[in-house]
């Protein structure tokens, strides 16, 4: 009976009630938060591919001066948006 009045007892202490679930979630989510600095550091340390690399692989690359964003609002600048048709793609439930 003894061991009832206790947890009785415990169960309104407040620092049992609020303070120890408190406690278990900030020790928790700092291991829980280990595995996402571990990902941070793991692929920060990736280093980029120059274009002479990307070109080994079969990618060619445009110049960094080429692909700037004045360059790319020019080019839409100059598309007509006003007079577009709707073209429906086909499902695949349909046969066409």
């Amino acid at each position: 009976m003894a061991l009832i009045q206790k947890w009785n007892a415990l169960k309104r202490n407040k620092s049992f009630k609020y303070g120890i679930p408190f406690l278990v979630l900030m020790v928790g989510g700092s291991f829980g938060l280990q595995e996402f600095t571990k990902l941070r550091y793991q692929f920060s340390k990736q280093k980029t591919i120059t274009p002479d690399e990307m070109e080994q692989h079969g990618v060619k690359m445009k110049k960094p001066e080429e692909v700037t964003i004045e360059k790319v609002y020019e080019t839409v600048k100059d598309l007509n948006i006003e007079d577009w048709e709707n073209k429906r793609g086909p499902r695949p439930w349909e046969e066409n």
